[in-house]
C-alpha cells in the first residue's frame, strides 16, 4: 500500500472534517490527491503483505526458498586459501606479482607504500571433494565442509565495488556503500511478511572469533527508510537473548499484560490523533516483545535437542554466543519460521600472521556450518531454506608486510572472492565464475553482489526491479538500478 493511499484510508470521517473546515479547498484537494493515488497503485498482492507502507510487487514464480541463513565471515576470508586452489602459484613463492595482472588496480592505504609486491602461496593442502577426479577443490582447513561438497554451490567470481571494511559490508547488506539503506533482511521482511507472530521475521546472532576485530554496526541489520518493524532484532550471547525479557520481582504475567494494554490504548489514540506510521509500528513492537517473553527463552533452550544432534554441531555448541552455538540456533529458528537469519563471525581480517589465525577460524566454523547444513537437510527444511556463506570481499594473492615460506599476511581484494550457497533452489555441487592463475582478476562469469540480491531475492519469489519503496520522491530498491538474476547457478 502507497503511504499516501494508507494515510488516507486511516483518517476517520471525523477527523476529515474536522481538518478540513474552514480549508475545504485543501480539503477537496487532498480527496482529489488519493483519487489519483488510488488509480496508479499496483495491486497488493502476496503474503503477509498487509499493513505495509508502500506498493509490493506480485511475485512473479513459484518460491524456491521461504527463508534465509546468511553466515557473514566478517574481515573477508582468504578464498586463495579456503576455495580458489591455485596450484601454480607455488613455483612462484617471493616474485613480484606482474604488472599485466595486477593492471594498475586501487590497492588500500595498508599497502600502496610497498615497493614489492611479493606472491604468497597458500601453504595449505586442497583435495577434491566428494571425489579426487571431478569434485570441487576445497582447502584441508574446512574438513567438515568438504564433506557435504555435494550440497554446495561456489562462486568463485564474485566482485564488489568496496575496497574497505566498513562501506564493503555496508554494501553487502544494503546494496550501497553509503549508510542509510535498508539491510536486505528487512528487504526479505518487508516482502515476505512474517510467518510466525511470535518471533520476529529478522533475527540477527553474532559470534566473536580470533585475531582482528572489525566494528559492527547496528545499522548494518538496520531497516534504513522501510518501516522500523523490519529492523533485525539482535540476539544476545550472554545472559537473557533479549534485554528485559524476565518481568521485574514483583510483576506478574497479567500485570505486563494490563500495563501493555494500557501503553496500546494510549498509543493507539496518539496514532489516530498524528496518523505516525512509527507509533503503529511502536504498538507492533510492544506486542511482540510481550510475546517473545515466551517464545524466546523455549527457542534459546537447548535441552531437548539429543545428544547426536549436539555432537554433530561441536563441542562448543553449549557454549552461548560461539558460532557452534549460533548455527544451531539458526536451525531453531528456521524451523519456526523466521525468515531472515543472520549470523556474523568476527576475525577474518589478517594482514599479517594469516597461517595462524586463519586455522583458528576455520576450526571455529567448519564443522559448525556443515553441521547446519546436514541438520537442514535431514529436517526436510534444505530445500526451501537458502543458506549463503560469504565474507564482504576477498584477499590478495600478494603478501601484505613480511613474507616467509611458512608465514604472509594479505591486503583486501575486491576483484574476485569465492562464496558458497546451499539449498533453496541453487544447484548443488557445482563451482561456477573462474579466475585467473593468481586468483586477482575474473575469466569467466563475473558476479557482482546486486546480481546475488537480485538471485537471491528471484529464488524466494520476488522481482529485484519491483520489490521498491517509495522514501523522498523515488523509489528504492535492494539492488539500485543493477543487478541481473544468474541462471547458471539456479536448479
Amino acid at each position: 500500500m502507497h503511504p499516501a493511499e494508507e494515510h488516507f484510508l486511516n483518517i476517520t470521517r471525523r477527523r476529515f472534517f474536522g481538518t478540513s473546515a474552514g480549508w475545504i479547498g485543501s480539503g477537496l484537494g487532498a480527496l482529489a490527491l488519493s483519487s489519483l493515488v488510488r488509480a496508479n497503485l499496483a495491486p497488493v498482492t502476496g503474503e503477509g503483505t498487509a499493513g505495509l507502507a508502500s506498493h509490493l510487487p506480485s511475485r512473479p514464480a513459484r518460491p524456491r526458498a521461504r527463508r534465509v541463513i546468511y553466515m557473514h565471515m566478517e574481515g573477508a576470508p582468504s578464498q586463495i586459501d579456503l576455495w580458489d586452489h591455485k596450484p601454480g602459484l607455488r613455483h612462484r613463492f617471493n616474485e613480484d606479482l606482474p604488472d599485466s595482472i595486477r593492471q594498475g588496480q586501487r590497492l588500500t592505504g595498508m599497502s600502496s607504500g610497498q615497493d614489492r609486491f611479493p606472491v604468497a602461496p597458500s601453504i595449505f593442502k586442497f583435495a577434491r571433494y566428494p571425489n579426487n577426479q571431478d569434485g570441487i577443490w576445497i582447502s584441508e582447513l574446512m574438513p567438515y565442509t568438504a564433506g557435504i561438497a555435494r550440497e554446495l554451490c561456489f562462486i568463485h567470481s564474485m566482485h564488489t565495488e568496496a575496497i574497505n571494511h566498513e562501506p564493503g559490508i555496508t554494501f553487502f547488506q544494503t546494496g550501497s556503500q553509503q549508510p542509510g539503506r535498508a539491510s536486505f533482511g528487512s528487504w526479505i521482511s518487508y516482502g515476505l511478511g512474517s510467518s510466525n507472530a511470535n518471533l520476529p521475521a529478522f533475527v540477527v546472532l553474532i559470534s566473536q572469533g580470533i585475531g582482528n576485530m572489525q566494528a559492527l554496526s547496528a545499522r548494518f541489520w538496520g531497516s534504513g527508510f522501510l518501516p522500523s518493524e523490519h529492523q533485525g532484532c539482535k540476539l544476545r550471547s550472554a545472559g537473557d537473548p533479549v534485554l528485559y525479557l524476565r518481568d521485574p520481582a514483583g510483576v506478574t504475567r497479567a500485570d505486563r499484560r494490563r500495563m501493555l494494554d494500557l501503553v496500546g490504548e494510549l498509543n493507539q489514540r496518539e496514532a489516530e490523533r498524528s496518523l505516525d506510521p512509527d507509533v503503529r509500528a511502536r504498538i507492533a513492537q510492544y506486542e511482540m516483545a510481550y510475546r517473545m517473553q515466551m517464545s524466546v527463552p523455549e527457542l534459546t533452550d537447548f535441552s531437548d535437542e539429543d545428544e547426536e544432534t549436539l555432537a554433530m554441531y561441536g563441542p562448543e555448541v553449549r557454549t552461548p554466543g560461539t558460532f557452534a552455538a549460533n548455527c544451531l540456533l539458526a536451525r531453531r529458528l528456521a524451523e519456526r519460521g523466521v525468515r531472515f537469519i543472520q549470523l556474523y563471525m568476527r576475525g577474518w581480517d589478517q594482514h599479517g600472521n594469516l597461517p595462524g589465525e586463519i586455522r583458528q577460524q576455520s576450526k571455529a566454523v567448519d564443522q559448525p556450518q556443515a553441521a547446519l547444513v546436514r541438520d537442514l537437510r535431514r529436517r526436510g527444511l534444505l530445500d526451501d531454506t537458502l543458506v549463503l556463506w560469504a565474507g564482504e570481499f576477498g584477499r590478495t594473492v600478494y603478501s601484505q608486510g613480511v613474507l616467509t615460506p611458512e608465514n604472509y599476511g594479505r591486503d583486501h581484494h575486491p576483484r574476485c572472492f569465492t562464496i558458497w550457497m546451499a539449498g533453496g533452489g541453487v544447484k548443488p555441487g557445482i563451482t561456477y565464475g573462474r579466475t585467473d592463475d593468481y586468483s586477482y582478476n575474473i575469466l569467466e562469469n563475473p558476479v557482482e553482489v546486486h546480481d546475488l540480491h537480485a538471485t537471491l531475492l528471484h529464488l524466494l519469489g520476488l522481482d529485484h526491479e519491483k520489490l521498491v519503496y517509495r522514501h523522498q520522491g523515488r523509489d528504492f530498491r535492494l539492488t539500485d538500478v543493477f543487478g541481473k538474476v544468474v541462471p547458471g547457478v539456479i536448479t
